[in-house]
């Protein structure tokens, strides 16, 4: 990886590639090999990390093409296709998906395929299988499996750790167990048990630096406290609907209505309306910089259309602006309706 650019040593040639955004990579690897080793190499990652050129991209997985994924640069309002996630498992769907060290996770979930025959779901229902997809290498490879199957459950990252608490294993039972994953020497750890299990999906949202597990439909939540590693109920009362975090602040969609939600439930306030998303069914949303994404869904059958419309739509609502507005952004350019997964990866 000698020369890549005339007249500069190497390291300050590394440093000019690194700032060079990254839809434009696949590009400079065609230019010569010495460029497309040194693209190639993971430490371009931490050559953006001390330039502070990292950015920020949206990776969405949506219930049409199978098993696709995109990544949005928010900067210049564009959208890539990745490879097709490689899992034997036909619509893989109800999967945590998270990213750390500079890649996507995508763990566990079951296949959402339908018997056109029989109308019942037509596969596996829970999985214990992990993927990563390199954005550097741009492959998908697989990791080690999550100690338990498991579907509809909740996923974080903390201190660049994988953790995934409670949800539902094969033959549809909730179950309590927590795990915790260590992407570098790709090992899972068993957790203590949740406290409490629920018949109900769950999710989780990283706040304060803890991990906070929901039951959808209940009030309580269940903390993980770090220093022994062990979960503590607390009954905050939050507003039910779908959740996204910005700069660590929670917001909640209730009622056509986006809310910054404190941690005591009277303690919130309203950031914007969102009438819209009343019609709206199986999008996704999620904090990007400053910025909530609703990402996709479809539009259901109403008393004037019988139709459901799947949407390849992006709306984002700028809620740390004094007066917050809405915007629509690039729509996906493949996927479309239902999303199944979204997160943020920073490359």
């Amino acid at each position: 990886m000698s020369g890549l650019i005339d007249g500069l040593p190497d390291a300050v040639a590394i440093q000019c590639l690194a700032r060079v955004p990254f839809y434009a990579h696949p590009k400079l690897q065609l230019v010569c090999h010495s460029w497309r080793d040194a693209l190639r190499s993971h430490d371009i990652l931490k050559t953006r990390q001390e330039l502070g050129v990292s950015e920020d991209l949206l990776c969405v997985s949506a219930f049409e093409p199978e098993n696709s994924w995109q990544l949005y640069n928010p900067v210049i309002d564009h959208w890539m296709t990745l490879p097709i996630l490689p899992s034997q498992i036909r619509r893989l769907a109800h999967f945590g998906v998270v990213s750390v060290a500079g890649k996507l996770f995508v763990l566990g979930g079951g296949s959402d395929a339908v018997d056109p025959l029989t109308g019942d779901n037509d596969g596996i229902f829970a999985s214990d299988e992990v993927w990563s997809y390199d954005p550097i290498l741009r492959c998908w490879s697989q990791r080690a499996s999550m100690l338990v199957p498991r579907a509809r459950f909740a996923c974080c990252v903390l201190d660049g750790k994988i953790i995934v608490a409670g949800g539902f294993t094969n033959f549809r039972k909730s179950i309590s167990k927590a795990e915790i994953y260590d992407p570098e020497k790709d090992v899972w750890v068993p957790l203590q048990d949740l406290l409490l299990t629920h018949n109900s999906a769950c999710s989780g949202v990283v706040i304060g630096g803890k991990v906070h597990v929901l039951h959808k439909g209940l009030s309580t939540v269940q903390l993980l406290d770090t220093t022994v590693f062990r979960w503590v109920v607390e009954d905050y009362g939050w507003l039910q609907g779908p959740m996204a975090v910005v700069r660590g602040e929670l917001y909640v969609l209730s009622n056509g209505v986006i809310f910054k939600q404190g941690k005591e439930q009277r303690k919130k306030k309203v950031v914007a309306s969102a009438p819209d998303f009343q019609s709206r069914i199986g999008f996704a949303m999620i904090g990007l910089g400053d910025d909530l994404y609703m990402i996709g869904g479809v539009i259901g059958p109403g008393r004037l259309n019988v139709d459901i419309k799947p949407l390849s739509d992006v709306d984002a609502l700028s809620v740390r602006s004094e007066r917050p507005s809405w915007r629509q952004v690039k729509p996906m350019t493949l996927c479309h309706g239902t999303l199944l997964g979204c997160a943020v990866l920073r490359i």
